[in-house]
């Protein structure tokens, strides 16, 4: 696979905020625009108080989208969807620390099945945290709302942690890339990306928008 660091901040626009009765709409959008990934929330109604789409969906979105998948399991035992994700050709993998018991063995397999392999965080949960895992993974997904609903309000709180998650990565001389879901927008967007932000996930900021593309272009340009 492509070595994943960039200049430019990578944008994955969240399916979630897309209009799932015209979805076939809303992915040629993405693949006309500067997208660079396509970020699919999957929730399961325990691990968050919500239920978002399965497999279904999945696979005919990864028909259809001629960007990368970016995969991100608000569900509890993601480790036992591995395989199937791999076969819909996802190329990140992402799974919530809070859900996996044995993370370092989820991280193995999601490898072992050639996708690059993701780890998310609660806004609640200290990027200490990470200390063994970091040098396993290709990215930190942080959320910076608590996770279930798109449109929530940002978290003020998310800026000090990109900081000190920067920090981490560069003492021990790693590429990991850090992902920011939740209220990324016009606003929120620039002090992510001069915190230390990678890749912006924005799903309402995006979608819900006059001009969709102009606004993926924009986020992308920062």
């Amino acid at each position: 696979m492509p070595e994943l660091t960039r200049i430019m901040a990578i944008v994955s626009p969240s399916l979630l905020a897309a209009d799932f009765l015209h979805l076939d709409r809303d992915i040629d959008m993405i693949n006309r625009s500067d997208a660079d990934w396509l970020h699919l929330d999957v929730m399961d109604g325990s691990f968050v108080p919500n239920i978002s789409f399965g497999f279904p969906v999945l696979e005919a979105v990864a028909k259809a989208c001629k960007k990368p998948l970016d995969v991100h399991y608000m569900i509890e035992r993601p480790e036992r969807y591995i395989q199937q994700t791999a076969k819909l050709g996802a190329m990140m993998m992402n799974v919530h620390y809070e859900a996996s018991l044995h993370l370092h063995r989820t991280v193995q397999e999601i490898h072992n099945a050639g996708m690059k392999a993701g780890v998310t965080l609660n806004p609640s949960t200290p990027v200490s945290v990470l200390e063994d895992i970091l040098g396993d993974v290709e990215m930190v997904l942080l959320m910076s709302v608590n996770p279930g609903f798109g449109g929530q309000k940002f978290i003020e709180n998310t800026i000090d942690k990109v900081k000190r998650l920067r920090r981490m990565i560069e003492e021990k001389g790693l590429s990991t890339l850090i992902e920011v879901d939740g209220g990324v927008q016009g606003e929120t967007a620039p002090r992510l990306v001069a915190a230390g932000v990678n890749v912006l996930v924005s799903g309402s900021y995006v979608f819900n928008a006059a001009n969709p593309e102009q606004i993926i272009s924009s986020l992308r340009s920062l």
